[in-house]
């Protein structure tokens, strides 16, 4: 290939809009153009690098034996009426639309509803399973603020397989299997990847894990052990009990806090670190009208955790001051866990508490050394917090590490939310039909792209691993007084690296090599090879790694070699 006759069309301006590294480099390097909001053009440049990452999915998911279909782009409204998805996407993200004869339609988000319509009218017999069923299709969420380029786009390129069978056991596991090829896919990409636990969200199910890349651009902070195999999303990583206080239980006594509204404030005030305070929220509940949720002062409260409680109201809901008012007798800043009406749940570390200070419910006043048991009770303890780096990792091996990543890949355990809501069954060894169990198994490729990117970089431009490069290798000519020389040994090493499987870029562009040397570092092919006159007069040819920077004098045979060799073990 001639960058002459190839759209090489880099820039060295960064776009205002692009606020991360992937985004800016992508469009810096020509890889993607912007149409409107979260809808990209991909260029020549970039489109190699997006089937190459497809290529490499479609691969682990055919050695997995998952069959790929092709399933519409466009869903009618009556599927997703009928599992009942249709009013639960009022949040914006289905993108509705009418046909001419005013039928309702969906540009597919996601494609539960439209598998689980074809495997009921093509699976009959308990013998046609487990099947796996997998495509690489166009999706469409209408993000209300896309951003990060393709890490957060509207209209984005993913894998998603779904998976049918009889029983738990084969569901669990198909699910094994794309855990490992899902660490396949990543491992082969080069990529530092953290398998980890996650909540199911508004696809539903009873198990998940999503597979984070790691990076510090990442919207997601995930939580593993410094020492085990630990990993979760922090909205899902357990905080283990602490050790309970053992100090003597001192007398309770109230003190005066005028214009203390906080824990900073009080902590202050009052010469104690937050966690020997404890902060109270006073929040709607499920089987009564309001529920008090106690959390040690230095600790955030996990939303997430505390509305799959039995006994709060989901979503949750925090109480308006009014009702805070005529419960507590008090403000929010001065609520605490004596003598409340309502009932109280405190997290782990709360109740492991002894001698701290809390709210009064008087304004203006606050009880230090109150105790469990003895000055309030506790209707239950659960694990209501945020993790933290530095807390004791759930699996005892080691401690928890905090990093952010951004999730490429998530894995379910359906279960039979579909299945039973579209009647989806087979007939078993008896002739009595059983609803389906199903499993969902997602990828984002164009995401992974960004991803690669945010992983892979330095101040130049993007660095790639050979398997997904755009081209292997760029041989820049450097302008010669004996023009036929040098041209002789371009096309001599452009033919013999090309018959050995190789792809090259010829950068024959008009101009000086430095902007050309510019562009290949930018667009992070692996080598390049500078052929010039002076050093054909010592046989060499000028070898550099974008990886690692090192360059290098070679005979054209051994250049050709090394790269075709080390080409061949990526």
């Amino acid at each position: 290939m001639r960058a002459s006759r190839y759209n090489i069309s880099t820039t060295k301006e960064t776009p205002a809009d692009a606020e991360i590294v992937s985004h800016q480099l992508l469009l810096r390097a020509g890889f993607i153009r912007k149409l409107a909001s979260g809808i990209y053009t991909w260029l020549p440049i970039g489109l190699r690098v997006l089937h190459k990452i497809e290529h490499l999915v479609r691969e682990e998911m055919n050695a997995s034996g998952a069959l790929e279909v092709m399933l519409p782009v466009i869903q009618p409204a009556e599927l997703w009426r009928e599992s009942g998805r249709w009013s639960q996407y009022d949040d914006g993200l289905l993108l509705r639309i009418n046909d001419r004869h005013d039928r309702e339609f969906c540009f597919g988000p996601t494609h539960e509803e439209v598998i689980t319509d074809l495997a009921r009218s093509e699976l009959h017999s308990h013998r046609q399973l487990p099947v796996n069923f997998y495509q690489i299709q166009t999706k469409f969420r209408d993000e209300t603020r896309p951003r990060f380029g393709v890490l957060r786009a509207r209209e984005f390129l993913m894998k998603d397989a779904y998976s049918f069978h009889m029983d738990v056991d084969s569901l669990r596991q198909t699910y094994d299997l794309m855990h490992q090829t899902y660490s396949r896919i990543l491992g082969r990409m080069g990529l530092d990847f953290r398998p980890v636990l996650a909540d199911t969200g508004s696809i539903g199910g009873s198990a998940s894990m999503e597979f984070h890349v790691l990076a510090d651009s990442g919207e997601d902070r995930i939580a593993f052990s410094s020492g085990g195999r630990y990993a979760a999303n922090v909205e899902m990583a357990e905080a283990v009990s602490p050790p309970a206080d053992e100090e003597e239980l001192s007398a309770m006594a109230d003190f005066h806090t005028p214009g203390i509204g906080t824990i900073e404030q009080l902590s202050r005030f009052a010469s104690v670190a937050p966690e020997k305070t404890i902060k109270t929220l006073i929040v709607k509940g499920s089987q009564t009208p309001l529920v008090a949720l106690a959390i040690r002062g230095d600790h955030q409260l996990n939303p997430l955790k505390a509305e799959k409680l039995a006994e709060i109201a989901a979503p949750l809901t925090l109480a308006s001051e009014a009702d805070i008012r005529q419960v507590c007798g008090c403000g929010p800043g001065s609520i605490g866990v004596v003598g409340l009406p309502i009932p109280v749940i405190a997290d782990r570390s709360a109740a492991a508490r002894r001698n701290f200070i809390c709210g009064a419910n008087r304004d203006g006043y606050h009880l230090r050394n109150v105790n469990w048991g003895r000055d309030c009770q506790i209707q239950a303890v659960y694990d209501l917090r945020d993790i933290e780096q530095g807390d004791a990792s759930p699996d005892g091996d080691g401690e928890i590490l905090i990093k952010r990543g951004i999730e490429v890949g998530h894995i379910f355990q359906l279960g039979d939310k579909y299945s039973k809501a579209m009647n989806a069954t087979v007939l078993d060894d008896s002739g009595k039909a059983v609803v389906m169990s199903m499993g969902c198994y997602g990828m984002g490729v164009s995401r992974l792209v960004g991803a690669i990117i945010e992983q892979k970089h330095d101040d130049k431009g993007m660095i790639w691993p050979l398997n997904l490069a755009p081209f292997h290798v760029v041989i820049i000519p450097i302008n010669p007084k004996n023009v036929e020389a040098v041209d002789e040994t371009v096309e001599a090493v452009y033919g013999e690296l090309s018959a050995r499987g190789v792809e090259v870029l010829i950068d024959d562009r008009e101009g000086r090599p430095g902007p050309k040397f510019a562009d290949a570092e930018l667009i992070g092919i692996p080598y390049r090879i500078v052929i010039g006159e002076r050093g054909l007069a010592g046989n060499v040819v000028e070898v550099t790694r974008r990886d690692s920077g090192e360059t290098r004098d070679l005979p054209v045979a051994d250049a050709v070699d090394e790269i075709c060799q080390t080409i061949a073990k990526a």
